[in-house]
């Protein structure tokens, strides 16, 4: 076991033989911290939560009660291999999330970028690789193997299936079932995610220039309504829609390997 002398840890907590605590953490009244967890700098455990499993919590990252980080997949195929879960920096993990580790078959890691919320009773599945500044409204569940990147917002109590992909910038409506792959600044709504625009506030937030905006406007048009497969018209995007990086990298998403379909506009 390696504690930092800064770390405050209450005495009712449970730190396993192996653990390491890194300076500056504050383990709370009966948390829970396994044998293979390494806590960076700063980390906060409030009371009752629970972090087991091979698992690496980033500095300053705070996890409120009765979440359970780092436990075994969900998955009946797992029989107990050797699995990860990597938690990046300055997360906000608020109560009963669960994030579960990897399994062999997906690549053995789950991993969560830096500087995500994930709200009450958010779900992470084994083998999903979620980016940075996402954030998973209340009960929002991630299926095993899900890609989800940069700056994404999943709305409360919607689902996302097995292998999807989410694109950078998107954003996911409430209660919606996400079957297919959503495009990056997709704006997907529905019970059954219908692709029904482009997450123009997020983009103008993010404070992307009106050039930018219009040609993926454009683009939008085009996958709506140009000729061909989908792909097809994806890969004429930069041609047709003009030179710019966010409609460029629309058509290296649609254009990667994938294991599902993708939404397509309405």
């Amino acid at each position: 076991m390696s504690i930092d002398p800064s770390a405050e840890i209450h005495g009712s907590a449970v730190v396993e033989e192996g653990a390491v605590i890194g300076p500056g953490c504050r383990i709370g009244p009966f948390c829970m911290v396994g044998s293979e967890v390494v806590l960076a700098e700063n980390v906060v455990l409030k009371s009752h939560a629970v972090v087991t499993g091979w698992t690496e919590i980033g500095a300053g990252t705070e996890i409120f009660p009765f979440a359970n980080i780092g436990d075994i997949p969900q998955d009946r195929k797992f029989a107990g291999e050797r699995t990860r879960l990597i938690v990046g920096a300055r997360n906000r993990i608020r109560e009963s999330v669960t994030m579960n580790t990897g399994t062999e078959g997906g690549g053995g890691v789950t991993r969560v970028g830096d500087d995500g919320l994930f709200l009450a009773g958010a779900h992470v599945a084994h083998d999903a690789q979620v980016g940075d500044r996402v954030t998973m409204v209340n009960n929002a569940s991630l299926a095993g193997h899900c890609i989800v990147e940069d700056d994404v917002i999943i709305g409360g109590l919607s689902g996302v299936h097995q292998f999807v992909r989410i694109g950078r910038g998107a954003i996911i409506g409430a209660v919606t079932m996400v079957t297919h792959d959503v495009i990056p600044y997709g704006l997907v709504m529905a019970p059954r995610g219908e692709l029904q625009g482009l997450n123009l506030v997020g983009l103008k937030r993010k404070g992307v220039s009106r050039e930018d905006i219009t040609a993926l406007r454009a683009a939008f048009q085009a996958l709506a309504q140009g000729e061909g497969a989908f792909q097809d018209r994806a890969r004429r995007l930069p041609e047709t829609c003009g030179d710019s990086a966010y409609v460029r990298e629309i058509a290296d998403f649609v254009l990667a390997a994938t294991d599902r379909s993708f939404l397509t506009p309405g």
